[in-house]
């Protein structure tokens, strides 16, 4: 096993005690505020491979994927990727709130469980969004080259506030890094700056801060240059799903590569924490977030 699918099944379970609870909590919620569909399921990409069903809490109204995705909606000359804004009314009150405290990615955990997704690394997206993307950068396809994550390097800057270009950029530099020379540091690093820039506890960083970060554990540079964006919106904390049926077959699989992996990962934790006080918050002004055409933010 992997370092990094050790990564991810130790955070996972390890976590439980956390994310259980509210996984459990944040459904409910939706099922009593909303009703049935509790969670929305969509054929996305994960990895250079065959796209799979993956499943998040839906927090928009029933018929939300046949009014805003990426063939209703044209390209605009400014992004390729399909991000709606937190005001649309497509937006349910409870999504709304699911939305703004980064919990709709929980039950994708369930993906990293059965080694579909992981952790850390780049979002799932629709095919045609990614056809869409290739017709203009031919290096789109690097994203998938590890698979997709519930948080990565675009998540600290923040969706709203990367160009094409810039988002594309990190995210291939970090699988490029991850799959030559995978870093334990760098996934918790970007695991923990996810959840202190999502807490306000951190200010976010810029494309080039992610890209030096990257390069810094790994080595890995981007094929394409990289702006100054401003600073980000709240990035996507991960959480996770219950995992009862699968944590026996997981842990059975896990405890072979513990011996093997754990002292390394223990020796490392030292220095990463001492990191982290030492890390700089940067004020950066004049963020504009892009938007989706007026047709479709109302709806």
């Amino acid at each position: 096993m992997g370092k990094k699918r050790f990564f991810d099944l130790f955070v996972t379970l390890a976590s439980a005690v956390v994310w259980v609870p509210v996984v459990l909590t944040a459904a409910l919620a939706v099922l009593v505020l909303e009703g049935r569909p509790v969670f929305y399921r969509s054929t996305r990409r994960v990895s250079s491979g065959p796209a799979i069903q993956v499943v998040k809490f839906r927090t928009m109204v029933r018929n939300a994927a046949e009014i805003a995705n990426r063939e209703t909606v044209p390209v605009d000359g400014s992004t390729r990727f399909l991000n709606i804004p937190g005001d649309s009314p497509l937006y349910t009150g409870i999504g709304r709130l699911l939305e703004k405290v980064a919990l709709t990615e929980l039950p994708q955990f369930r993906h990293v469980l059965r080694g579909e997704m992981s952790i850390v690394g780049n979002r799932p997206l629709p095919q045609n969004v990614v056809d869409c993307l290739l017709e203009e950068f031919p290096d789109a396809e690097d994203r998938f080259v590890t698979p997709a994550g519930l948080t990565g390097p675009s998540q600290l800057v923040g969706r709203d506030f990367l160009s094409d270009e810039d988002r594309l950029a990190l995210e291939g530099a970090y699988c490029r890094g991850a799959e030559r020379n995978y870093s334990f540091r760098l996934d918790f690093l970007i695991l923990l700056y996810t959840v202190l820039v999502v807490l306000r506890l951190r200010k976010g960083f810029t494309p080039a801060e992610v890209i030096a970060l990257v390069e810094r554990y790994t080595g890995a540079t981007a094929p394409v240059s990289v702006g100054v964006s401003p600073a980000p919106a709240p990035a996507a904390v991960p959480v996770v799903v219950p995992v009862a049926p699968l944590a026996a077959p997981v842990l059975a699989s896990v405890a072979p590569s513990v011996s093997e992996v754990l002292p390394g990962v223990v020796q490392e934790v030292p220095s990463i924490v001492a990191e982290i006080p030492g890390q700089r918050d940067r004020t950066r002004e004049g963020a504009t977030p892009r938007r989706l055409p007026a047709s479709v933010a109302q709806g």
